[in-house]
């Protein structure tokens, strides 16, 4: 794919992750990086890297909107936004002394494993744990 089909494609899909994140609070790595890798043939390291740098406005994005009602801890966010930048840098240094095979097992097992517990608690209908309330079915 390349040219003006893969623009398209790219433009189509950027709004598909856009929804989801601010639907499900999820995109970047969930949604992008098995695309980049899939169906544009980028590597791991290159899909994983661009994936990183979708996710900035995205999350500014969808955190505004979500604030302006009310929505979310600011006050949390911002300490795990702290810690997570310094285990972001550790995380992609580690990233770049995996090879892309190993790098590439490793988020498949990362995305099943919380894909089955999701689904799990789902079925289950378990609380959550911070609010002790039941998801509405």
């Amino acid at each position: 794919m390349s040219g003006p089909t893969l623009y398209v494609v790219l433009v189509a899909f950027g709004v598909v992750v856009g929804v989801a994140s601010g639907l499900l609070g999820v995109g970047g790595g969930t949604l992008i990086v098995p695309f980049l890798t899939l169906a544009v043939g980028f590597s791991q390291h290159s899909a994983e890297a661009t994936s990183l740098l979708v996710i900035l406005p995205t999350a500014i994005a969808g955190s505004l909107a979500l604030r302006r009602r009310g929505v979310g801890d600011l006050g949390l966010a911002l300490r795990f936004g702290v810690v997570g930048a310094v285990g972001s840098v550790l995380g992609a240094l580690l990233a770049l002394a995996l090879p892309a095979d190993t790098l590439r097992l490793v988020f498949a097992v990362f995305v099943g494993v919380v894909g089955l517990r999701l689904a799990r608690d789902g079925i289950r209908g378990e609380r959550s744990p911070a609010s002790g309330h039941r998801r509405a079915r």
